[in-house]
């Protein structure tokens, strides 16, 4: 079952999805950084781990990245399940489908312990359509 979130709603695969490829590497950073949407539309995030570590990607705000990323210090091996998450090995990569039905300013991080820490996050905004 979807859950709509404050960050949007998981999405459905479908042909001729824009795909934005997002990289993870083991200086701790997302490369892009910061990426920009508009209101109702539904993306490929193509996570890749560059690293020779495992990384994730979580969507989130940032309350939710900081609770989450506390429970992850109390149970390192937590398994995620959910679609705006995903675990990614080195030298892999995890799509998430992602319909980002609510503008404003939302987070991205990897939440594995120490990583959120050392700055692994990045930025997404969602704008509204335009109104021409």
């Amino acid at each position: 079952m979807k859950e709509q979130k404050a960050w949007g709603i998981a999405g459905d695969e479908q042909p001729r999805l824009r795909t934005l490829t997002i990289h993870m590497t083991d200086d701790m950073r997302f490369s892009p950084s910061h990426f920009n949407v508009q209101q109702g539309e539904t993306l490929r995030l193509r996570v890749e781990n560059k690293g020779q570590i495992l990384h994730e990607v979580v969507l989130g705000t940032r309350a939710t990245l900081d609770e989450h990323a506390q429970l992850m210090l109390k149970f390192p091996t937590m398994e995620h399940a959910e679609p705006y998450m995903a675990h990614v090995a080195p030298s892999q990569s995890a799509d998430l489908i992602w319909s980002f039905n609510r503008a404003g300013s939302f987070e991205f991080a990897c939440l594995i312990p120490g990583h959120y820490q050392a700055g692994m996050t990045g930025t997404f905004t969602v704008t509204p359509p335009s109104t021409r």
